[in-house]
């Protein structure tokens, strides 16, 4: 091919070439309360290899007459003259206007792994995962990574593209220019009031870094405009229930199986006490930090006002994974943990429960320490399905069952039921597991369990002989994956989640913000119209905006869930002996709490003006009730 007389090697790379003919034009959310930035980044910008490197539009031989003109072909070359460079800028103008108009359409809001931050006074895009920035972060738009990474959410795209590799690879090779660490941004909802608005801006000023906290602030703040608006003596309460009672951080050293020595961090968040003594979980996970125990302890707070029993919210946990891990050194974290955490427990003070990584092996090494330090003492200190230190052996299922019992409530009010229904469940741990047995008694068809890795597929749907099996997996800690060498026809998905596929009704029971903005579109149009929340704050913002738009009801956890609250209260009180309660009873019981629960929200919303039909009505609703409660006895204590 000839260009003004000169022969070109073409030798660009396929990098090169994407980058030429997509410029990278990125929407993005900023830091700032109700600002939103469009920053534009032309050729060479922020790439030394871009920016020493001139650019010529040339013609060819048209291979299609509807092909479009920006695409026709476009080389690097390393010396051009001036004249052809002008007609380059030319080209590239005419260019720039069409593409960016469809990426702006079609992929600004998917690219949540990118935001935008201030490096030596200049705006730059950087990477969520490599805190880096440069052109060589973003994946191409139009999705040539394969139509099965066009099925993940954003970051699980980058996460799992060349392109973040290439990012890793810069990284480690720019450690020694020192360049600044970044945090990862918070979406800011915009919100009506003026007031609301204050509130939460004031979180975001004193906690920055606390991005799970700050966005279920949020989601509460939004709830309770109206009722702001209504009586304003609420704000100087809500101004105070937004920061806790108590923080513990405390070191956890602990030993292996080799001698070798290591060392974690332990998180105890006493929110409020204002119903009566705390109540909440304890999680042991890697990602858990301070932000997580916050956020925790204040949906726990929201949780229990809901219920009808007097209780506090508390939550906490440890970075600890017991994974991988013997039983005695979890045994000997435990102990660890719980040496310098037992002198903030107590039965008028805090009662410990289960979450993620904990469970009844974990909450007995946690007790068996916490009696030992306290003196003995047996009784009512902490909750959990082992009968011979908690008493109930029914405690475990509540959580599970409650939810199956709330989505049939919420068919019932639309003349519906639960049997033949296609369920899709994330998670496979207590709460998944029990939702999936439920469901299998109700009739319903669960198709999906998801773990750490992937999610399961069975198209046919669990019965319990399939049921068996899967429990039989978890128990012995394997793959899910193994459950295709009983059945063969059902599949397993590698880093994906099960949102695309076609269902009733979801039931996300793995953890938060697991459901994202391309999973949202996804249950949309799988044909999703019911959304039970099992995990606390289980749907980004940008998620929740979706299922509204599209007519799906969510039923927060705070509602959903109660109960394993309620549960949890009768089994501290001597007046009630679940060991001698029939499963009949149980059920009976767990159901009349849900109604209430229900009926409560659905109560709350109308006298704020959230309809009952409003796929919104049972979220406002489930806040406001919670918040009037704990304002009450806030406003009666006296500022405290």
């Amino acid at each position: 091919m000839l260009i003004s007389g000169r022969s070109i090697t073409m030798n660009s790379t396929m990098d090169e070439m994407n980058l030429l003919h997509h410029p990278p034009t990125h929407h993005l959310v900023a830091r700032d309360i109700s600002e939103e930035i469009d920053l534009e980044i032309g050729p060479g910008d922020d790439d030394p290899p871009f920016a020493t490197t001139p650019l010529i539009a040339v013609s060819q031989e048209p291979t299609s007459a509807e092909e479009p003109e920006e695409q026709k072909a476009l080389l690097l070359v390393s010396h051009t003259p001036s004249e052809n460079q002008d007609l380059m800028k030319l080209q590239q103008v005419k260019r720039k206007k069409k593409v960016v108009k469809k990426w702006r359409e079609e992929w600004a809001e998917t690219y949540k792994w990118a935001y935008v931050d201030i490096n030596e006074g200049t705006s730059r895009i950087f990477c969520s995962v490599c805190r880096e920035y440069g052109r060589k972060h973003r994946r191409n738009p139009y999705g040539n990574e394969g139509s099965r990474n066009m099925q993940m959410s954003a970051l699980e795209e980058h996460n799992n593209s060349l392109l973040h590799k290439e990012a890793l690879r810069l990284q480690m090779a720019s450690k020694d220019k020192n360049l600044p660490i970044v945090e990862r941004p918070i979406y800011v909802k915009p919100l009506m009031s003026k007031t609301a608005g204050s509130i939460v801006e004031a979180v975001f000023r004193r906690d920055p870094h606390d991005v799970e906290f700050i966005q279920s602030v949020q989601e509460v703040v939004h709830s309770l405009e109206p009722v702001l608006v209504k009586n304003s003596q609420y704000v100087h309460i809500l101004e105070r229930l937004l920061e806790p009672e108590r923080m513990i951080v405390f070191r956890v050293p602990w030993m292996d199986d080799k001698g070798e020595p290591h060392v974690n961090r332990g998180f105890r968040v006493q929110f409020s006490q204002a119903l009566g003594p705390c109540r909440g979980g304890l999680r042991f996970h890697p990602a858990m930090n301070l932000s997580t125990a916050k956020f925790l302890g204040f949906e726990q707070t929201l949780k229990n006002a809901l219920s009808p029993y007097k209780l506090g919210g508390a939550g906490g946990g440890s970075d600890f994974d017991p994974k991988g891990k013997s039983e005695n050194e979890i045994m000997r974290f435990c102990q660890s943990f719980m040496d310098e955490l037992y002198r903030y427990l107590g039965p008028d003070q805090d009662l410990p429960a289960e979450d993620m990584g904990v469970g009844p092996r974990e909450m007995g090494y946690l007790f068996g320490q916490y009696r030992r330090l306290a003196g003995g003492h047996f009784q009512g200190n902490f909750t959990g399905p082992k009968i011979f230190w908690s008493g109930s052996s029914l405690r475990t299922e509540a959580t599970g069952y409650g939810l199956v019992f709330f989505a049939r409530l919420l068919l019932a009010e639309m003349n519906k039921e639960l049997k033949g229904l296609r369920c899709a469940v994330s998670g496979s741990g207590k709460i998944a597991m029990h939702v999936v047995e439920k469901l299998l008694s109700c009739g319903a068809i669960p198709i999906t369990v998801s773990d750490t890795k992937g999610f399961l597929l069975d198209e046919d749907g669990f019965d319990y002989v399939k049921f068996s099996v899967l429990r039989d997996i978890k128990v012995q800690q394997r793959c899910l994956r193994d459950y295709l060498k009983s059945y063969t026809r059902a599949r397993y998905f590698e880093n994906m989640k099960p949102w695309n596929e076609r269902c009733d009704i979801a039931f996300p029971c793995a953890t938060q913000n697991e459901i994202e903005q391309s999973d949202a579109l996804n249950l949309v149009n799988s044909g999703c119209r019911i959304l039970i929340e099992g995990s606390n704050m289980p749907c980004t913002p940008q998620a929740i905006d979706i299922l509204r738009k599209g007519k799906v009801l969510i039923a927060p956890a705070k509602s959903a869930s109660a109960g394993g609250v309620a549960v949890g209260e009768l089994e501290l009180n001597h007046e009630y002996n679940l060991m001698h309660w029939s499963a009949e009873d149980f059920e009976s019981k767990l159901q009349e709490m849900i109604k209430q629960t229900y009926e409560k929200s659905i109560k709350e919303a109308n006298n704020y003006g959230f309809p009952k039909d409003s796929p919104e009505a049972l979220v406002h609703g489930g806040n406001i009730s919670a918040f009037l409660n704990l304002a009450q006895a806030m406003s009666d204590q006296g500022c405290v």
